[in-house]
């Protein structure tokens, strides 16, 4: 249940304060590549909240020379910490350094992170120059703002009713019951 003092706002309309709240994520061999950004980007980072999860924290505090929350590792509950934060309008930025190539053995958490930052409207980066992209840009240092849907855009009520009228449709033409998964 939300907390009745905080507004409960739909995904794709946020408040984005000045002073950003920014997690920071990096498996474990995205770690160095992490460290080398965050450094590079000193100047801007300390200037905002810093997240993180367990090791990366660790790291990051250590190369900024600044606080960092921590968070647990990834998988043993921090990906799901972070992104509760981000359901909660508490997390800001995701710089997520994951290992594209690697077998993670909490997937679904990846997943489900990455997910909920698109879905909650907040800006994320997988690798460096996406990173550079967002932290660099003028608008991240734009006054608070509210984040909200395109004017043309329908929400996710107005499709779900001719998604599923559709879909009854479809099934109804090739015979498949209304029930199919498929």
């Amino acid at each position: 249940m939300r907390n009745a003092e905080i507004p409960s706002l739909h995904p794709s309309t946020r408040l984005i304060p000045s002073r950003k709240r920014i997690a920071l994520v990096a498996h474990d061999n995205q770690k160095e590549k992490m460290a080398s950004w965050a450094s590079k980007h000193r100047t801007r980072l300390i200037e905002h909240e810093l997240y993180a999860t367990a090791h990366t924290a660790d790291i990051i505090a250590g190369v900024l020379n600044a606080p960092v929350f921590r968070f647990l590792s990834g998988p043993l509950g921090g990906d799901q910490q972070i992104g509760s934060r981000i359901a909660e309008s508490r997390i800001d930025v995701l710089i997520f350094f994951w290992d594209p190539l690697g077998h993670q053995p909490h997937d679904s958490d990846v997943k489900a992170l990455l997910r909920l930052a698109t879905a909650w409207n907040i800006p994320n980066a997988c690798n460096a120059a996406t990173a550079d992209c967002i932290i660099s840009s003028p608008l991240f240092d734009a006054e608070p703002q509210a984040v909200g849907e395109f004017p043309n855009q329908k929400s996710a009520a107005e499709v779900a009713p001719t998604w599923t009228r559709n879909t009854a449709i479809r099934a109804k033409k090739v015979n498949l019951p209304k029930t199919s998964l498929y």
